[in-house]
């Protein structure tokens, strides 16, 4: 009789193993999408039916992969990590599953409207955002305090390259200023397109003609240049987000212009040296405010070639949930709660006590406008990237070229015209161009 009560649980566990779902995702390698993949386990408790396999990848290679992916429809991955950029596009291309019928306690509603918009197409909302952001003006007021430099709300960049200047100390491993260098449209050319914006410039035309050996695109470049390769840390072309994340909360830094979302890390003692002692202004401009700083969101969705569309789901709408928010909140530091998604993350007391970036954040995600990037007119959405489908490849392009600039290899004027010359091609190709 025990021999037979044995054979049956062995038979039911198998029959429950075999019955157990697994899905795959594909994410970036940044601290909030790790912080998901360690909570995982309370999903899977809860859940009991799916098993979550995480495949982490660096920006770039992230992109690579899951653009491919998609496109030809391989069915790799069941949850993609993906964009602003990308949603309402793949949305229009019926490359994503629609998210309808979420739970009533999911309450959409809550969720940012300018957030919910930017991962729509024709009102049809097709990923659900784990983070927003923006980007801001990150220095260490400690040491700005001590040197008696007064930061104001709205710095230019005049007084950032005197402060770069003046703090600058390589021998003592302190540099003036990091900024991403990294080559790629979501990585270099992220922070460049919001600079280039301020200086006046644009990516096009009205008529679609790039706009690299512009005055505006020449006076952007050449600033970032001196800034990067006279008061930035050594071999800048090879950091990006993350890496310039580290750079910062281990105190190497005076000065970051880069996203939002890394407000709650630098302030959270577990993850900073510096927890406490950045201050916080927006980004800088220099002729115009206007695209000054972009507007962006890290968002779960899922691909029409999945064949676990309804375990996906219930994934990411736990893992975007106010329940997620709160848990992140209890186990990790309220500080280091998602940002820039819900409202009631921004009426939460505990929230707001432990970040004291929250005001500026949701001011800074509230007032970035797509619709309006820069102070000239352009045919295009998007405040540090181009909505057309064409951009993954200009700005990766283009982004090249500017590293090239950085590491030596060409001038401002020589390589801005090898991205010129390069993406009139690319528009000539798709028709844009005659």
């Amino acid at each position: 009789m025990r021999f037979k009560t044995l054979l049956i649980g062995s038979t039911l566990l198998a029959s429950l193993a075999l019955a157990q779902t697994t899905i795959t995702i594909a994410t970036v390698n940044n601290p909030d999408m790790i912080t998901m993949q360690k909570l995982t386990p309370e999903f899977e408790k809860a859940n009991p039916g799916i098993k979550v396999n995480w495949v982490i990848l660096p920006e770039n290679e992230l992109r690579q992969k899951v653009t491919t992916d998609i496109a030809t429809n391989a069915g790799s991955y069941d949850i993609l990590t993906i964009g602003t950029y990308e949603t309402p596009m793949w949305g229009k291309n019926g490359w994503l599953v629609e998210l309808t019928d979420l739970p009533e306690s999911y309450d959409l509603n809550d969720v940012l409207k300018s957030v919910r918009d930017a991962l729509s197409y024709q009102g049809k909302l097709f990923a659900l955002p784990f983070y927003a952001e923006s980007s801001i003006f990150y220095y260490r007021k400690d040491i700005f305090e001590q040197r008696r430099i007064t930061v104001p709300n709205q710095p230019s960049w005049d007084q950032v390259l005197n402060w770069a200047r003046t703090l600058h100390n390589p021998r003592q491993g302190f540099y003036g200023i990091c900024l991403r260098g990294l080559p790629g449209w979501g990585e270099n050319m992220a922070f460049i397109g919001t600079l280039v914006n301020t200086y006046g410039g644009r990516w096009f035309d009205e008529n679609w003609r790039p706009q690299f050996t512009s005055p505006e695109w020449k006076q952007a470049i050449q600033r970032y240049v001196e800034l990067v390769t006279r008061y930035g840390p050594p071999g800048v072309t090879g950091n990006g987000f993350t890496e310039n994340l580290t750079l910062m909360s281990e105190g190497k830094c005076a000065m970051w212009i880069d996203a939002t979302v890394a407000a709650g890390f630098l302030e959270n003692p577990r993850t900073s040296k510096v927890a406490g002692k950045i201050g916080y202004a927006r980004p800088p401009v220099a002729v115009t405010p206007r695209g000054s700083h972009w507007l962006w969101a890290w968002a779960l969705a899922i691909p029409k070639s999945s064949k676990k569309i309804d375990a996906a789901k219930t994934f990411i709408a736990w893992a975007t949930s106010k329940e997620y928010i709160a848990l992140v909140g209890r186990t990790q530091g309220w500080v280091s709660a998602p940002p820039g998604t819900r409202r009631s993350t921004y009426e939460n007391p505990n929230y707001l006590q432990a970040a004291p970036f929250a005001r500026t954040v949701l001011n800074l995600i509230s007032q970035a406008n797509p619709n309006q990037p820069t102070l000239k007119p352009v045919p295009y959405t998007g405040i540090q990237y181009v909505s057309i489908p064409e951009f993954q490849a200009i700005g990766t392009r283009v982004g090249q070229e500017i590293a090239g600039i950085v590491a030596g290899r060409a001038s401002v004027d020589a390589g801005l015209a090898r991205a010129q010359a390069a993406v009139e091609r690319i528009m000539r190709d798709a028709g844009y161009l005659r």
